[in-house]
């Protein structure tokens, strides 16, 4: 897979297509890049690639011509070009898993308040958006979709490492630990010490659940629609959902 990324600033995508599990895939020749400079493409001697809006307005606008010339030297018509701004469709696992499919994505690094919408309407395939926040870095947005996509093409990292992540089942991931066994007086739980995966993976997911519950409750109603969630699950839910009553119930009690 490539990533074709345009950028005004190379720099900052560089160092992260140069390390880490990125640079190994980059080395095996599963992951490919591009890094384009927009303001080689830019026609006067400052190498100029914004200006102000047109109807008045703060701030800069990156210009159509410098960027619709990057675009036409990467065969960006060919490609599935992706746009990140925080007013595009959020982006989510799933989007993860379908870009990770395509042979090759073109990301256009946005700065100031944007770009042209020209070049959105001649161009882009889809804007996306990592979170409702404002970034001043396009590229660090850009960086946030190219980690979340290129470690799901095959042979990046190992299948089993996926299977169980966050958002994975639709779910949030269990608690983790490692050695040592004791830290500051907190113990590992005593049911991953036991050797029973049987109990073990009922642990998990009730943490998974519990997490869940506690931080994303949307994520438990849209894996109900989905049908992911086992009868098990469901008789999981019932019993935290009854225990975080009865301990309400107890606090209440408590300040009378």
């Amino acid at each position: 897979m490539k990533f074709t990324v345009l950028t005004l600033f190379p720099e900052i995508p560089r160092a992260f297509f140069e390390a880490s599990i990125m640079a190994k895939a980059v080395e095996k020749g599963i992951i490919a890049y591009d890094l384009v400079n927009i303001r080689d493409f830019a026609y006067d001697n400052h190498k100029t690639c914004d200006d102000k809006p047109y109807g008045g307005g703060a701030g800069q606008l990156m210009m159509a011509e410098p960027l619709g010339e990057a675009l036409d030297s990467v065969k960006a018509y060919k490609k599935h070009v992706i746009y990140v701004t925080p007013s595009g469709k959020p982006f989510t696992q799933k989007k993860a898993l379908e870009l990770s499919r395509k042979d090759e994505l073109v990301l256009i690094c946005g700065r100031y308040e944007g770009i042209d919408q020209r070049i959105i309407d001649e161009y882009v395939d889809e804007e996306i958006s990592i979170g409702d926040y404002v970034m001043s870095s396009g590229e660090v947005a850009a960086t946030v979709i190219v980690d979340a996509v290129y470690r799901l093409v095959d042979n990046v990292i190992t299948s089993e490492s996926l299977d169980e992540e966050s958002y994975s089942a639709g779910l949030l991931e269990y608690p983790q630990y490692t050695h040592p066994k004791v830290y500051k007086g907190m113990e590992v739980p005593e049911v991953l010490l036991s050797g029973n995966h049987e109990n073990i993976r009922k642990w998990r997911l009730k943490k998974q659940l519990q997490k869940t519950l506690a931080n994303r409750p949307d994520l438990i109603a849209q894996a109900r629609l989905t049908g992911q969630l086992t009868s098990e699950a469901e008789k999981m839910i019932e019993e935290l959902s009854d225990m975080q009553f009865k301990k309400h119930n107890g606090r209440k009690n408590r300040r009378k």
